[in-house]
């Protein structure tokens, strides 16, 4: 078999990912928008079962999907879904003196990693999700 297209494209796929990321959240770079982006995957991965990560973790792109299993403790109990204010709080948490995560963190990586996934994919991981898990990647869009 030869190797798959999605890993060869890797850097470039996630390089444009980046600049749409950047662009849409209006951070002024990278660095840290990386920052954000780790967090928000954090956030709602310290919600989800092992097997309901891995199983989201599959339908992300091969750079989003290292960086979402990346430093997981997977022996650690998954947290209750909480309100917008208290994820926001611990998006912020991670590496705090230099998060310059925006007010709109979490519906900017949300807004961005649906761009750049197969939406049909999205959404059939999406129905096997608790409807809280649904709910974090529809908030802000009403």
């Amino acid at each position: 078999m030869p190797m798959p297209l999605e890993y060869r494209q890797a850097s470039a796929d996630f390089d444009a990912f980046m600049k749409d990321l950047v662009a849409t959240s209006m951070l002024t770079s990278s660095h840290q928008a990386y920052t954000m982006l780790q967090a928000v995957l954090q956030v709602f991965r310290h919600r989800l079962s092992v097997g309901q990560a891995i199983a989201f973790a599959n339908m992300l792109p091969p750079v989003l999907r290292a960086i979402f299993v990346s430093d997981w403790d997977v022996d650690a109990p998954a947290r209750p879904f909480v309100a917008r204010d208290e994820l926001m709080r611990e998006v912020r948490a991670l590496r705090h003196d230099h998060n310059l995560s925006t007010e709109t963190a979490i519906e900017d990586v949300t807004t961005v990693i649906r761009r750049h996934v197969d939406p049909a994919a999205f959404e059939r991981v999406l129905r096997i999700l608790p409807p809280e898990a649904r709910d974090f990647w529809f908030m802000g869009q009403g």
